[in-house]
């Protein structure tokens, strides 16, 4: 939908200026990736890959995979890939998890550039990516979140995918079916949630079908019939390509079904917070996501979404005469983010960890939010309005010192970035407490490094350590005189994310930590000189 022509500056600059910033892309990849600790399922995510390399590695015959804790009900794309190249890699696991993970970030930042192209050229594409790198809930967990971000970008892709078919649906290329059926498959071989590409694929058609009924007066039973036809080999690769990452679900036929019905149902006691407010993670309000999307995404971009409304005002004549095919590109857009908004409101899904389980529709905002930000700029200029010069500048101005107050904030915050509240939440070390924070525990991977580099007595016995997190997540990053323990009333030292609280669990002198903007996001606590009850665990505040 380009109604954002460039005067100022080239396509041939902008291109450029893509091409430093995916520079700067590889650059901050190569040399933050093992900055970052082991996430809460990554132990078991990477068991489960192995199994599924065990499979097929034993002709079909090692069925464990499919009897391990509940990783069945999830495909193996990732984790197959990273247990496959670990053998050929001379580094830890988690760190070419942590790399692999990364690279599908990338990728999801290509995916973006691409589908804002279609919106509004090589500007739109620039600005677009520089919204997704700001939006630290992607920028910041793309190394660590190995099932989320893998998964955002394969839904990304088939959304693109889709806005490509809908749009040339006369002519819908071969590369577009095989980028469907693979990004399809690969979102199925992650999450039963890669269905919603499928909902999508289906609205939009059927929508783009009934439109051209309605204006043109073509057929539509024989146009949908055609479609059918024409997206039957995506549908089959996505089919084969879902089942070789994810195997379970084709060993019977009822078991996709039971994997939707597992996750439309899904539940465990675990809370979280949103606001101050601490609920069961079946009880959080249908305002959940809404709230933590408020305080998340970067402050330029909810600034440009609100800028939607001038844009209805100042230009809707254009909106209304854009061709159709490019009005289907925004709509697929539009379906992409609305549809799962809905769907949170009325399912009312068990969430925590605030956007993560939604981290799919964050590139989608991001390009949503860049096509206002430029749109109502050029909204001014074609205004009326006496003094359009000056509202433009003041517009660009204001939206470029939110990006630097972002960036600075990114800067300060690495790598923990993704902690980041925006100015919505008030003061961060104040509001730091009323949401949830570093709930992958990765800033305990620094605390850790402390602990090791602490001069102790040597003695037969090891210290003990308790971890406010699941051992396998500590263990790798501590030395030969360290070992953890479950008996935490007997550890010797406490390291701790401050996440929930939970740093207040044990008590001890506090000998270390890591702290970013005046916040301590974790601690190390020295309890040698603890006696009595003092070494016992008392409750955290929530």
């Amino acid at each position: 939908m380009k109604l954002i022509s460039n005067p100022c500056c080239s396509a041939t600059m902008y291109r450029w200026l893509i091409r430093f910033f995916w520079l700067g892309l590889f650059i901050w990849v190569g040399l933050t990736f093992r900055q970052h600790g082991i996430s809460n399922d990554e132990y078991v995510q990477h068991t489960y890959g192995q199994m599924l390399l065990d499979w097929y590695q034993s002709g079909f015959k090692d069925q464990d995979a499919f009897h391990y804790r509940n990783l069945y009900l999830y495909g193996g794309l990732f984790d197959i890939i990273a247990a496959a190249i670990d053998p050929y890699i001379p580094i830890m696991i988690w760190d070419i998890r942590h790399l692999l993970s990364a690279l599908f970030g990338l990728l999801g930042f290509y995916g973006v550039s691409r589908f804002a192209g279609l919106l509004g050229g090589t500007r739109l594409s620039l600005l677009a990516m520089i919204m997704l790198f700001l939006t630290v809930s992607w920028s910041g967990t793309m190394f660590t979140h190995t099932k989320d971000v893998p998964f955002a970008t394969c839904m990304l892709w088939a959304l693109y995918a889709t806005a490509l078919v809908v749009r040339d649906m006369e002519n819908v290329s071969g590369k577009a079916i095989v980028l469907l059926g693979f990004a399809v498959g690969g979102a199925l071989g992650l999450r039963v949630g890669g269905a919603f590409a499928v909902i999508y694929l289906i609205l939009l058609v059927i929508g783009r079908v009934l439109l051209d009924h309605r204006f043109e007066r073509t057929p539509v039973f024989s146009r949908l019939l055609r479609m059918t036809v024409v997206l039957l080999p995506a549908a089959v690769l996505a089919f084969v390509f879902m089942a070789m990452c994810w195997p379970w679900s084709v060993i019977e036929a009822d078991n996709l079904l039971e994997a939707a019905k597992s996750f439309s149902h899904f539940d465990f006691n675990m809370q979280t917070i949103a606001n101050g407010v601490v609920y069961n993670i079946s009880e959080v309000p249908r305002s959940y996501l809404f709230q933590y999307l408020a305080v998340k995404l970067p402050e330029a971009a909810l600034l440009g979404l609100f800028g939607l409304p001038l844009l209805w005002l100042f230009c809707r004549d254009a909106l209304c005469l854009a061709e159709r095919s490019s009005r289907m590109v925004m709509a697929t857009l539009l379906v992409g983010i609305l549809f799962p908004l809905v769907f949170v409101m009325d399912d009312r899904p068990a969430l925590y960890n605030g956007v993560r389980h939604f981290t799919f529709l964050l590139p989608l905002l991001a390009i949503i939010s860049a096509w206002a930000i430029v749109a109502v700029w050029r909204a001014l200029a074609s205004s009326h309005v006496a003094g359009r010069a000056i509202y433009q500048a003041i517009w660009a101005g204001v939206m470029i010192g939110l990006m630097l107050v972002n960036l600075l904030d990114i800067a300060q915050l690495h790598p923990y970035q993704y902690v980041r509240l925006n100015r919505l939440a008030g003061d961060q070390v104040q509001a730091q407490f009323k949401w949830e924070g570093d709930y992958w525990s990765s800033a305990l991977r620094a605390a850790a490094d402390q602990l090791t580099e602490m001069k102790l007595p040597e003695r037969p016995q090891p210290y003990w350590v308790a971890a406010c997190v699941d051992t396998p997540q500590i263990e790798p990053y501590l030395d030969g005189r360290f070992s953890v323990t479950r008996r935490w009333e007997e550890a010797d030292f406490f390291l701790s994310t401050t996440n929930m609280h939970c740093h207040e669990v044990m008590k001890g002198k506090l000998v270390g930590g890591v702290q970013r903007q005046g916040m301590w996001l974790a601690v190390v606590k020295d309890r040698r000189a603890l006696q009595g009850v003092d070494r016992r665990a008392t409750p955290a505040k929530n």
